[in-house]
Parts: structure tokens; C-alpha cells; sequence
């Protein structure tokens, strides 16, 4: 099952206390204090796991706690820290206080971590308080209370290309021509009730990996259909591949061939406006399905945004849609490159 939202408890551990203590040594009558320092409570701290594709487990595990400090111990001994609590999340999670909806970070790569909940620290012994004029503090610092937070935890797919369309549009029938995956693909609308990643290999040692992602329909930015619940998919894709059924234009459904392209971008710019700066290609899909008129029209179109005939059934023009998004793919790098140099 594919989870890609949970919310989850936190608390980092609390401070052990400093500990009120003296030296007893024989012929030391009176010996001074001695009373050690707390131990700091343990972390909570968010870790990506690649193994780990989505948020599922966290229906059944809803609260992670960091160890508690120790007390300090008479001859200065420091208390032992607490244990850290290491949350395991998949790459793409975006991590946010459930309660402000503030941010506080995103981990995007295996093994990187962020610190959500630090643990309180540990409480000063009473051999910090001794002074020219009290030479035997009776008291010592109690430990910090840990950190207690409500989290969100957000998953948005890490993909080179997002695949857009409406239901039917024939998303899944491509993904699965070009790469491994194994979506379910039928006639009917919303078949891919979840993104579906496949990695497309390129040549004899390159790849990328594309995402697809559920139908989106009109209103879908206003939360009709499935679109919104996955829209938040495409904003980590570096370049955009809107599919349009040219089955819809030959029959009449639509008057223009772009009509639904344009209800599409529509769409994510009034989700996010970064959206519709992505890089992007157009792909009219079943295109081996259609009269020559239709292709004509087709070829006809006006528009700045390289666009393509493909059919996944038959291959048709396949290489060449492949050929296009790792062109853009790589001036996409180019430019990311240069902005990065120029900061």
C-alpha cells in the first residue's frame, strides 16, 4: 500500500539531574562536593532509508521517544546520555510541525539525517555551585525536559520526469513500455490509484527514473478527483511530460488539440506556479490509433513546447520520446549547473 502523508508524536528524552553529593574519605572530615552532572537525553533525529518507499509503517507505530538521561553520581561521575530515537523515513519526506506547519526540514538523500527534537541537557551537579562563601551547596541542577511535538511527515517522489495526463490518457501503458514497472492498467478512469515509479534505461549505461503519476482532472487544484492528493508528487521532477489521448481529438471530445494540455497547466499553476516552469514536452498518446486528418491537425498545432505522436502499444516513436526527455534532461543539468556556479 502506498502511504504518502502520516502524523506522528515526538519526545525527545529529559535531562538527568545533577546529583547533591560530598566526599567521605577517611581523615577527610569534610570533604567537599562532589555530586556529578546529568546525563543528556537522547535526540530524535529523522533519517532517509532507501529501502524504504513509503510512509505505511507509521499507521501502526504513531510515537517515537528519545532515552532519558541519567542522574549524576557522587565522585563527579557524569550521568550516561540517552538513548537517540532514529526514525527511519524514505527519500522525498518533508518533515513539518503539525501544529505552526512550519517546515522544519526536508531529508532527500539515504542516510541523511535531521534533527527534529533535541534532548534536554543534563543538570549541573552541586560541585559547580561550591564558592568562597559556600563551600558545601546542598542543591544541584534539576535536567531539561525534553522536547514534546505533534510532526507531519510528507512523502513527494524524487523522479527525473513526471508523467501528466488525464485518467486514461495512457500514463501507466507507457510506463510500463519503457521501464519495469508494473502498474495496473485497464480501460476505465483512475486505474493508477498510486504513483508508480520506473527507471528507464538509456543507452548501454544511462538511466533515469520517471513517475506516474495518478489522472489528474479539471478542478483537481481545488481537490476534485485524486489530482491533489497527489499533485505534491510533481514538484521534485525535474521536467514534465504532459500526455494527451489523441483518441479524444479524432472523436470530437475536444475542439482543440491542445485543449487539454491547457486545462492541464492550468491546473498545477493554480497548485503551484513553480510547477509550470518545469521544462516539458507534450505527447499525444494512441497516436497509431488515428486518421491522417487527425495527425494533420496535430502537426498543425502552435506552440514553443516540443511535441510528439507516440504509441505504447505498438512503439511507435518510443526511441524518440526517449531521445527527447534525455535531451532536455541534460540541458535541464547544464542550467542547474550554471545557476549553482553563478551563486
Amino acid at each position: 500500500m502506498f502511504i504518502d502523508y502520516a502524523k506522528v508524536k515526538i519526545r525527545s528524552g529529559d535531562g538527568g539531574n545533577g546529583c547533591i553529593s560530598f566526599r567521605r574519605e577517611k581523615f577527610v572530615p569534610r570533604g567537599g562536593p562532589n555530586g556529578g552532572d546529568g546525563g543528556k537525553g537522547g535526540d530524535v533525529i529523522f533519517k532517509g532509508n532507501v529501502n524504504i518507499s513509503t510512509l505505511l509503517d507509521f499507521r501502526y507505530n504513531k510515537i517515537f521517544k528519545g532515552g532519558r538521561g541519567t542522574h549524576g553520581m557522587g565522585g563527579d561521575k557524569t550521568g550516561k546520555n540517552g538513548k537517540d530515537e532514529i526514525v527511519m523515513v524514505p527519500p522525498g519526506s518533508v518533515i513539518k510541525n503539525a501544529l505552526t506547519g512550519e517546515t522544519i526540514g526536508e531529508i532527500l538523500n539515504d542516510g541523511e539525517e535531521l534533527l527534529v527534537a533535541k534532548g534536554g541537557i543534563g543538570g549541573k551537579g552541586n560541585a559547580h555551585f561550591k564558592s568562597a562563601t559556600n563551600q558545601a551547596p546542598r542543591f544541584a541542577q534539576p535536567g531539561e525536559k525534553g522536547i514534546e511535538l505533534e510532526i507531519e511527515i510528507e512523502l513527494k517522489l524524487i523522479a527525473d520526469v513526471g508523467l501528466v495526463g488525464f485518467p486514461n490518457a495512457g500514463k501507466s501503458t507507457l510506463i510500463a513500455n519503457i521501464s519495469a514497472a508494473k502498474p495496473k492498467i485497464a480501460d476505465y478512469p483512475f486505474t493508477t490509484l498510486v504513483p508508480n515509479l520506473g527507471i528507464v534505461r538509456y543507452g548501454d549505461y544511462d538511466s533515469f527514473v520517471v513517475a506516474d503519476i495518478p489522472g489528474i482532472i479539471e478542478g483537481a487544484s481545488s481537490g476534485k478527483g485524486l489530482g491533489l492528493q497527489f499533485l505534491r508528487h510533481i514538484e521534485r521532477t525535474r521536467i514534465l511530460v504532459f500526455l494527451i489521448d489523441a483518441l479524444n481529438i479524432e472523436s470530437g471530445k475536444v475542439k482543440n488539440p491542445l485543449d487539454e494540455y491547457l486545462i492541464l497547466v492550468n491546473e498545477l499553476e493554480r497548485y503551484d506556479v513553480n510547477l509550470t516552469q518545469k521544462p516539458r514536452l507534450i505527447c499525444f498518446t494512441k497516436y497509431d490509433a488515428i486518421n491522417e486528418t487527425t495527425k494533420k491537425l496535430i502537426s498543425k498545432i502552435e506552440t514553443n513546447v516540443p511535441a510528439i505522436g507516440i504509441s505504447s502499444v505498438s512503439g511507435y516513436n518510443i526511441n524518440k520520446l526517449k531521445d527527447l526527455i534525455w535531451k532536455l534532461l541534460i540541458k535541464t543539468k547544464v542550467e542547474d549547473n550554471e545557476i549553482k556556479s553563478n551563486q
